[in-house]
């Protein structure tokens, strides 16, 4: 049986084989843009999505052309050993709930942190017990929100510097400092809470900018994991007995 994971962000569509026989793709999902490779194809399509209705349903039935099943994975208050804090699943995303599911069975205090659009950070205790998270507008989407309010303001560009003397450099310290203040934050609380402070792994389109940033102070060292969704779909796959 051949099956495909695909995660449909807000940005990108990112898809690979389950068997993990070959690199993962990253395509733009706009509606009018999503032309999928010949060779994905198969029988069994499993998806993740917190992309708005109309892209994900554009996804889910050119998928249904070329799948002999698709299945739209969902948050669930338990599974594979994993227990998320939320008590209503729903409004957990799902991209967050696979990429816990991805690292559960590691076994480790994880402050796990994703860098999309949105800038997202969750506690994970080492036996599976999620323990809440946050969420915050990512650096990238800081800029995009500061340059549609005023055209003096670059959406791309500067250095990370304590105290800038230069507007596009503040921008990029003050967008990357508030997400680095974050992530401290939470390292704070997370050791309060627990009395140890737990890795730090990072993940998202945006983690290589903001990893060398991480690693620059006095936090743990903070680990890139690529693929975190996709790897979330092929366990959701396997303990619901699908693929």
């Amino acid at each position: 049986m051949s099956a495909w994971a695909f995660d449909l962000g807000n940005t990108r569509l990112k898809c690979a084989p389950l068997a993990g026989a070959g690199a993962a793709l990253a395509l733009p999902h706009e509606t009018e843009a999503l032309a999928l490779p010949d060779h994905v194809r198969g029988d069994v399509a499993l998806v993740s999505s917190v992309a708005p209705e109309v892209e994900r349903v554009a996804l889910l039935q050119r998928l249904s052309e070329r799948f002999k099943r698709v299945h739209l994975a969902r948050t669930l208050p338990e599974c594979a050993g994993l227990k998320i804090a939320y008590p209503v699943p729903a409004r957990l995303g799902v991209d967050r709930f696979l990429s816990l599911l991805a690292i559960v069975d590691e076994h480790r205090d994880t402050l796990l942190v994703g860098v999309g659009t949105a800038l997202t950070i969750d506690l994970l205790r080492g036996d599976g017990l999620h323990l809440g998270g946050r969420i915050a507008p990512s650096p990238t989407l800081m800029r995009e929100m500061l340059a549609a309010r005023s055209s003096a303001l670059p959406v791309a560009g500067g250095r990370y510097v304590e105290f800038a003397d230069d507007t596009i450099d503040a921008l990029a310290s003050g967008c990357d400092g508030a997400a680095l203040a974050l992530v401290e934050r939470s390292l704070v609380a997370a050791r309060e809470r627990s009395g140890s402070v737990p890795r730090l792994l990072v993940h998202g389109g945006g983690a290589e900018a903001l990893l060398p940033l991480l690693n620059e102070g006095e936090l743990p060292v903070a680990e890139a994991r690529a693929g975190l969704v996709l790897s979330g779909l092929a366990r959701w796959a396997r303990w619901a007995g699908i693929a």
